[in-house]
């Protein structure tokens, strides 16, 4: 469906690197009715193209800009609910005490209906565009994930989870067989609401290694040969986990040779977690081009480890972050930034400062980092001509004129003096779902926040 095109005048920012952070006053950007970027003028001698004078404006002013929409590369959207419960546990105790239980009464799609609707909401709420979503098992209440992320205008990737083993039997695929098959439902489900995948993407789920016999990792990457679908699994997560993997898969070399044997180490592969990765298993990663995706929050919550970012970047691999709800804490992606900038300070007390992030790098890894992970970076992640509107309106409140407190503009305070360097700043470490005013998907305005007009 077509839409009305738009300018939109203000201040933008976006990454242009990992470490330029372009800050641009002042500048228009045109929206054209699919949704794409049709033009950019910056202060100085551009100038709009013809046809364009009337179109509807929306003006920012003040303490407020344009930043792309953030890019969650792992979120398993049916743990939402225990979103901030883990207990003392770490990873495999907290699977079976609090996630597979919680999956598996996914078999009614009423319960699924609920929490995926929230979910959805949510996070376009605190200005994540884009999602990597792990449902569950069942094929009904996965199809309708999808069903709803295109119906609120959320760009997604929907994995239906394949486990055949390492989980209560109550809760996991039948057999090899039956895992393929229901895999194979969810792609023509998807398929039959988005023919060329424009927005909603089937994306091929093995849990991780250990949920899945050997030929169900090998079926699986069979079926990625077959459909040039994106993969998803996790990674090098914990280290009783990376012992699980050496005592099942004996004859494998290490972690990730077990998933290059089954054909899933692809340049298509989000690899979430790796913080234990050796040398080797880096070099391989690197080699087979497949992505990472950085989970500070869950990797500190159940104490899986401190992921070495600066130096899996160094090495030239891709990296984009992930929320992984509800091994983290939160589904916001701008807590995820700051989490990820807080943990490299943890490595760096022990590796030296190199290994801190700044806040640029940080965001980098929320936008255009993640949209390499995922695939689009030619489409999303930030403002060019010929990419797509996925944007969000971050507002940091009125500067500070009273000795009172407005609690309805968050915990973030400027106070007049800040250039645009230290208000990001702020943002990321002060800011909430309350600093997003507004955001749009492919030129779709999918959320406002109330009393913000445009």
């Amino acid at each position: 469906m077509a839409l009305e095109r738009r300018k939109f005048v203000g201040t933008f920012i976006h990454s242009k690197s990992l470490t330029d952070l372009e800050i641009c006053e002042e500048a228009t950007i045109g929206v054209d009715e699919h949704g794409k970027i049709a033009y950019i003028t910056r202060p100085g001698p551009d100038k709009a193209p013809d046809g364009w004078d009337s179109v509807h404006t929306i003006k920012l002013e003040g303490n407020k800009f344009f930043f792309p929409g953030f890019i969650d590369t792992h979120i398993h959207a049916s743990q939402y609910p225990n979103a901030g419960v883990f207990g003392k546990s770490t990873l495999l105790d907290w699977l079976n005490t609090y996630t597979f239980p919680l999956e598996s009464s996914f078999s009614d799609t009423a319960i699924a209906s609920k929490v995926y609707n929230r979910v959805v909401a949510r996070t376009l709420s605190q200005g994540t565009t884009t999602a990597c979503y792990y449902a569950t098992t069942h094929v009904p209440a996965t199809n309708l994930l999808a069903d709803i992320c295109l119906k609120r205008g959320q760009r997604a990737f929907v994995g239906r989870v394949c486990m055949d083993r390492m989980s209560p039997e109550y809760y996991q695929d039948e057999s090899t067989e039956s895992a393929i098959a229901d895999t194979r439902s969810c792609i023509s489900h998807i398929r039959s609401i988005d023919p060329s995948f424009d927005l909603i993407s089937p994306i091929i789920t093995p849990r991780f290694a250990p949920s899945c016999h050997t030929a169900t990792l090998a079926a699986l990457g069979s079926l990625q040969k077959e459909t040039n679908l994106p993969v998803q699994t996790h990674i090098s997560e914990n280290t009783s986990e990376i012992a699980l993997v050496a005592e099942l898969f004996p004859e494998a070399d290490s972690y990730a040779h077990v998933y290059d044997t089954a054909g899933l180490l692809t340049p298509k592969t989000i690899l979430a977690h790796a913080v234990h990765l050796s040398p080797a298993e880096r070099q391989l990663i690197k080699s087979r081009d497949a992505k990472i995706s950085h989970c500070p929050a869950s990797n500190t919550a159940i104490t899986s480890g401190r992921a070495k970012v600066r130096e899996l970047l160094d090495e030239g691999l891709t990296i984009g972050l992930g929320t992984d709800v509800s091994g983290g804490h939160t589904s916001s992606m701008l807590s995820e930034t700051r989490e990820a900038l807080l943990v490299s300070r943890h490595v760096a007390m022990t590796d030296g400062d190199k290994a801190k992030l700044a806040v640029e790098e940080a965001l980098y890894l929320a936008t255009r980092g993640g949209a390499k992970v995922v695939g689009l970076e030619s489409k999303i992640g930030g403002f060019e001509v010929g990419m797509d509107w996925d944007a969000q309106v971050v507002g940091l409140g009125d500067t500070v004129d009273t000795d009172e407190i407005d609690q309805s503009e968050g915990l973030l305070e400027i106070f007049g003096k800040e250039p645009w360097e230290e208000k990001v700043a702020k943002w990321v470490y002060t800011g909430d779902d309350r600093n997003t005013l507004a955001v749009w998907v492919k030129g779709r305005l999918v959320h406002k926040r109330s009393g913000f007009n445009i």
